[in-house]
């Protein structure tokens, strides 16, 4: 039988791939392109060219992603043990693959000739922005180590794959470890129908009577933030909060501890070996920030303005959670006073908001929304090979023409990785005969799945995490670079990449937004003005909390990386970070570090500062649409050509500044989140 790897396809032929085909396949291209590239360095022309050079290499890279991205997807959203073992079987081969390219003296050498050659100024700029950004990843993969210390950085780089995949895999394990079944109704006191209609729904797919808890996302969230059982918030904050760790219910089972300490260790030593005084400065060598003193002045800063409002949104809901009986509020009662405390001001709730936002009305008004802004329509594809029920396919048209396509899968299973993301399943490419090939996007959340006969409905929350992932998405789908390394979010600085997708979210608060993305699931009624108000009124409702939360995940990685080796374990620079940003510590058996993908299995290793980096670049750019309108078509083509279309063609501040009209402000983002003016109350 063929491996469906090894063939050319336009989607992903997802129900054909099996375990036995991905090691195989991964195998052969690598051999196939060592063989391609030893040919074209071997046989080098008088003088390189962008097509005798960057051209082969494009299309050895787009074969080998053809096959690995479909598998790296499934792999994340499908998991089995035989898939994981063939995924895990991969890393070491395409690590070193990566390594070798990195340190091939002679692509070196023609990438050199290259950009010193005269036809370099004839190439347009997003031609010479990759071959200057090729150079410099040149010199990050050690081109210029001694052979030894090469060998070391492969070997690091190796060790280091495999460590975050086993991270990944092991939170994962540790998620789906531990579940509650519940048959006493009164235990689930005050959730509401929808968790319950769920939590029923997992009970019966394992064949148990009553509910089943799990760690789940939506099953945690719902028990944090609306059952009346203090204990039973407490087991599961205990257990969510201490997976893959040695403490909580399942100690010692998955313990990501080793892991993070051997995984600091070893880019501690990679980032010596290039000449750095520690990770976080080798990490800012591809990023938009100048220097570690600059991001961590900028967290500080923002910490600093924040914590006034945060220490007032504390005492405010202290003061709640004692009239309610509770005088020694823990942190397994804060989501629960808090949506106690917000229905107390503002009698409004996410569950309220759920029937307004059935998943199809919010996909067509979101729809809408980019369709008023960029002149692009958005149609769903029927026939296509899924890998799952919950798959769909959207087609992206502009002017009668498909000019991109994205899969969606948005809801909370087993054997699927937690958390939301966007993923390039293809990149658009010229390809050397002038045809254009158009970019295919993946977007994964893990939302509450539709119960029953009633549709999926959506809190406000998770509206506004899916218009996140869909300026991932546009970021990737609407660019007009035709050369893969820069086209959609590739090449672009990791601190400016989530400029787009936190832009889009603005649309989930403004009223012309939200008329045509809520609509209720049996009426088709508007969301009532009464509630509207409630919901806009309630937006910044502990907004100071929220930031510190946020800036003190972002200190403890940018800290964890900027130490010069001087020994500290990620615990005691995550409790130092607490000591000074936090207004209400955790308890001591916390192990959030142990579940943070993002830093030690994710790509925000020295960069979870983005989030706050790039929000006050999306505020200021949104804060342009206030002035000339939301919906203003001119304002929408100028960030779509100086920001989505360009992808990493140029350096972030320049296309920033090219929309602007200046460099960006931090007035826009304290002011969204109402951090200005006297501290609430």
């Amino acid at each position: 039988m063929s491996n469906p790897l090894l063939q050319s396809y336009d989607l992903p032929p997802f129900s054909s791939i099996q375990p036995s085909h991905v090691k195989p396949a991964i195998e052969q291209i690598i051999a196939d392109s060592r063989a391609q590239l030893a040919e074209l360095l071997d046989n080098p022309p008088a003088q390189w060219s962008w097509s005798t050079l960057v051209e082969p290499l494009d299309e050895m890279g787009e074969r080998l992603s053809r096959a690995w991205s479909p598998v790296s997807h499934l792999n994340a959203v499908m998991n089995s043990a035989e898939l994981r073992d063939a995924y895990n079987s991969c890393l070491p081969l395409l690590s070193q693959f990566s390594t070798e390219m990195g340190q091939n003296q002679a692509l070196y050498t023609a990438y050199r000739q290259l950009a010193d050659s005269a036809g370099f100024a004839e190439l347009d700029p997003a031609q010479q922005t990759i071959i200057e950004h090729a150079l410099r990843d040149f010199r990050l993969s050690g081109i210029a180590l001694p052979a030894e210390q090469q060998q070391r950085y492969g070997e690091l780089q190796m060790r280091l794959s495999e460590l975050q995949s086993k991270f990944s895999n092991q939170l994962m394990d540790a998620t789906q470890a531990w579940t509650k079944h519940i048959t006493d109704a009164s235990q689930l006191d005050g959730l509401p129908e929808s968790a319950l209609a769920q939590a029923r729904q997992a009970a019966a797919a394992r064949e148990l009577d009553g509910w089943l808890i799990t760690l789940e996302f939506p099953s945690y969230y719902a028990v944090m933030t609306y059952a009346n059982d203090r204990a039973l918030r407490e087991e599961i904050y205990t257990a969510y909060c201490t997976r893959a760790s040695d403490q909580g219910p399942n100690a010692g089972d998955n313990d990501n501890g080793p892991l993070i300490e051997e995984i600091l260790q070893l880019r501690h030593e990679l980032a010596g070996l290039l000449g750095y005084a520690n990770y976080a400065e080798l990490s800012l060598a591809t990023k938009m920030a100048d220097n570690t003193d600059q991001v961590l002045g900028f967290l500080r800063d923002l910490g600093q303005r924040s914590r006034p409002f945060a220490e007032a949104d504390l005492q405010a809901l202290k003061d709640f959670a004692a009239s309610q009986g509770c005088a020694d509020l823990q942190s397994w009662d804060t989501g629960y006073y808090a949506e106690q405390l917000r229905q107390h001001r503002y009698a409004i709730s996410q569950e309220e908001l759920r029937p307004w936002f059935p998943v199809d009305r919010v996909l067509q008004g979101m729809f809408g929304v980019v369709g008023r802004l960029y002149g692009i329509e958005l149609r769903e594809v029927a026939d296509f090979e899924r890998w799952h029920a919950d798959a769909r396919l959207f087609e992206v048209l502009e002017k009668g023409e498909v000019i991109g396509r994205f899969f969606l899968d948005l809801y909370a299973r087993s054997h699927k990785r937690g958390g939301a993301w966007m993923d390039g399943a293809r990149d658009r490419r010229r390809l050397p005969g002038g045809e254009l090939q158009r970019p295919i996007a993946y977007l994964v959340c893990n939302f509450t799945p539709a119960v029953g006969d009633q549709p999926a409905l959506l809190t406000h929350d998770e509206v506004t995490t899916l218009f996140h992932e869909f300026g991932h998405g546009l970021h990737h789908l609407l660019t007009r670079v035709d050369y893969p390394a820069a086209s959609g979010i590739n090449g672009v600085a990791w601190d400016a990449v989530e400029l787009p997708s936190q832009f889009m979210e603005n649309w989930c608060w403004e009223p012309e937004g939200l008329a045509l993305i809520s609509g209720h699931h049996e009426t088709g009624e508007a969301l009532p003005p009464d509630l509207l108000d409630k919901m806009l009124a309630a937006r910044n409702f502990q907004s100071g909390l929220g930031m510190l939360r946020q800036i003190e995940f972002s200190l403890f990685d940018f800290e964890l990386h900027a130490q010069d080796g001087n020994s500290r374990s990620a615990r005691e620079v995550l409790q130092a970070v607490r000591d000074e940003i936090s207004v209400m510590p955790p308890p001591a058996f916390n192990r959030f570090e142990n579940g943070f993908a993002h830093i030690f299995a994710g790509g925000y290793a020295a960069g979870y500062y983005s989030y706050k980096w790039a929000e006050v670049l999306s505020a200021d750019a949104f804060s342009r649409f206030e002035e000339e309108g939301i919906f203003n078509a001119e304002t929408g083509k100028a960030f779509r050509d100086n920001i989505l279309a360009r992808g990493g063609s140029r350096e972030p501040m320049e296309l920033f500044v090219a929309f602007r009209g200046r460099e960006p402000s931090v007035d826009a983002l304290l002011r969204h989140s109402g951090l200005i003016g006297e501290q609430a109350a």
